[in-house]
């Protein structure tokens, strides 16, 4: 028999370890706000009123968040790139152009990689922000602009490794990257064109009729019987048939339709026209609209498909819900 597990026992220091750095976090995440002042308004308006790039720069962590934040700042409309101090030094400053804004991080603002390239980046003019967390340090006395990221202490226990400090590094980029984009009134739309690869761009940029069903659509006339729209129904494998006359639609039946009327009344029902059976004026959709707005309105109605008509008001397909 093996002996009893003191998992639980052994687990507790670490739950509380956990829970001591996040709440940590989360009070200096707290004091940061606090610490925005007017130089975050001048930072964002100095990246608006920019005609170039946002290059940021850093090293070690501050480069890893460095990238991070031009990643988040490029997606979201504001054109952005990392540049490595390091490589910097050694050719890639010819990547900086006359009219890009730079975001140099450092916590100490004494990084040795960054101090360097300081006579070169105050010699070529451009506009720059520094993110520290010493407000008195070399790098904020010769940034045009500063954002105070400091913090009472790391969580690490020995005070050393960035872990509170990268946090509210990561947090003061994002606050930017919003507010750029509430400026810009950058929109969901605007989203996608930046994501086309993703489930989140598929969705945003695809209308009706790129998923609609439109080939052998199950249609019967409003003389059809019900027992030749079942047939209708079951070859057309969407659990709906659609009534039309002359090209317009006059109704639908669906499977659900069919449960409830055999209910109602058996007998005789299998040879009654669809036009008896059918609901009239069914739901409908323009087959150019966004997808997104399709699926919210059939949670909303409750509905699985929706029939798509196109500007003519002609049935030009059926979508369903779970077609993606």
């Amino acid at each position: 028999m093996s002996a009893p597990s003191n998992t639980h026992f052994d687990s507790d220091p670490l739950i509380e370890s956990a829970r001591r750095t996040l709440s940590t976090q989360a009070q200096a995440l707290a004091n940061l706000a606090n610490q925005v002042t007017e130089e975050f308004a001048n930072a964002v308006r100095m990246i608006l009123a920019s005609k170039g790039r946002t290059v940021i720069c850093g090293m070690g962590k501050s480069g890893l968040i460095g990238k991070k934040i031009a990643a988040t700042l490029a997606s979201t409309g504001t054109p952005s790139f990392f540049l490595h101090p390091g490589e910097a030094f050694h050719g890639d400053l010819g990547m900086i152009q006359a009219q890009d804004t730079l975001i140099l991080i450092s916590y100490s603002g004494e990084t040795e990689e960054l101090m360097r390239l300081l006579p070169s980046l105050k010699d070529f003019g451009n506009p720059s922000i520094a993110l520290v967390g010493n407000m008195q340090s070399t790098l904020a006395k010769h940034c045009d602009c500063v954002l105070d990221i400091s913090v009472d202490k790391e969580t690490c226990p020995n005070n050393l490794a960035p872990t509170t400090s990268t946090t509210m590094t990561t947090a003061m980029g994002d606050a930017l990257a919003v507010a750029l984009m509430e400026c810009r009134d950058f929109q969901p739309q605007d989203f996608a064109r930046f994501h086309p690869g993703g489930s989140l761009g598929r969705k945003l940029l695809t209308r009706v009729k790129d998923l609609m069903h439109k080939d052998n659509l199950p249609v019967c006339s409003p003389q059809t019987s019900l027992k030749e729209a079942i047939s209708v129904m079951t070859h057309g494998r969407m659990g709906v048939v659609l009534i039309q006359d002359a090209g317009k639609l006059l109704g639908i039946f669906t499977d659900g339709d069919l449960r409830r009327s055999m209910l109602k009344e058996s007998e005789g029902m299998i040879h009654k026209p669809i036009s008896e059976l059918m609901t009239p004026n069914p739901k409908t959709i323009n087959e150019n609209v966004m997808i997104v707005q399709a699926e919210e309105r059939m949670l909303q109605d409750k509905i699985t498909l929706l029939v798509a008509v196109n500007d003519a008001q002609n049935v030009s397909g059926i979508l369903e819900i779970y077609d993606r």
